[in-house]
């Protein structure tokens, strides 16, 4: 014979339902993430095609930091896609992609640990490419301006291998 679930029970349950079904909450995030990406392929798209009706009347500097702009565009765009999938997969809920012939590699072995790693990597990228932007238009730049940009940058990089080796360690600890 078994007992009914006490009521103390039932609000432990109902209200343990309620906790779960609130990682929704962070589903309309993601939905205005994948609106600020369509915004930066628009401002991609824009500026690519001020560099192609300006192509002749541009200096090699000048169009090799336009170059640089749609590089970082495009990092930041990756670093997107890389926050909505990665946290909606990791937080809200499954992808539904097996057998998609499309489904990236990454998406096997995501969890938060991996996700911040992969942020990191991606804010090194973009912070490098603001800093060779800077180095290439070095007469225009100011020299505090750019000691602050490589001290950000170094800071990144610093923060990056941090959270490597908090996973590193975690990762181990999970093994035994």
């Amino acid at each position: 014979m078994t007992e009914a679930p006490s009521v103390a029970s039932r609000i432990e349950h109902a209200f343990e339902t309620v906790v779960f079904a609130s990682r929704w909450i962070q589903a309309p995030l993601y939905g205005g993430l994948i609106v600020a990406e369509l915004l930066y392929a628009y401002k991609f798209l824009v500026e690519l095609w001020a560099m192609v009706w300006h192509l002749n009347q541009q200096e090699e500097t000048i169009f090799m930091l336009g170059i640089l702009g749609l590089i970082d565009v495009t990092m930041v765009a990756n670093l997107l896609t890389m926050v909505i999938i990665g946290g909606y997969a990791t937080f809200v809920s499954k992808l539904d992609l097996e057998g998609h012939p499309d489904r990236p590699d990454w998406l096997t072995h995501i969890d938060p640990g991996t996700i911040k790693i992969k942020l990191a990597a991606s804010l090194i990228g973009i912070s490098s490419i603001h800093l060779l932007k800077s180095f290439v238009n070095i007469a225009n730049e100011d020299t505090e301006h750019i000691k602050w940009k490589i001290l950000i940058h170094l800071t990144f990089i610093g923060s990056a291998i941090l959270l490597a080796w908090t996973d590193k360690i975690m990762q181990k600890d999970r093994k035994h």
